[in-house]
């Protein structure tokens, strides 16, 4: 879960996208696809970690992949605040307890 400070700056982000971009339909679809690009460039920056294409060799860190699962967390929290109806922390929380509440029941 995000810390309040951290939530504000969701909020802040989303309010710019908002006043740049509107929040239509389209711009909201926007938002969930910018998921997909952002999960892309976690899958390169690990693709380049492990140096798994020979041509290019090792070309990321896993500082780099790091970076890149948090623009995804970021990207996220942002589509997340665009289309909630509540307060999107407390989804956070309540998913999470139930993926930990199916974790503890496959042990």
């Amino acid at each position: 879960m995000l810390e309040p400070d951290q939530w504000k700056t969701i909020y802040r982000l989303v309010g710019w996208l908002d006043r740049e971009n509107g929040r239509s339909q389209g711009e909201i679809s926007l938002r969930l696809v910018k998921l997909a690009e952002e999960v892309g460039e976690v899958s390169q920056a690990w693709i380049g970690a492990a140096g798994q294409n020979p041509r290019k060799g090792i070309t990321h860190t896993r500082r780099d992949v790091c970076d890149e699962l948090v623009d995804v967390m970021v990207t996220a929290a942002v589509a997340l605040v665009s289309i909630a109806d509540g307060n999107p922390d407390d989804m956070v929380a309540e998913k999470l307890a139930k993926i930990e509440a199916r974790s503890q029941a496959a042990v």
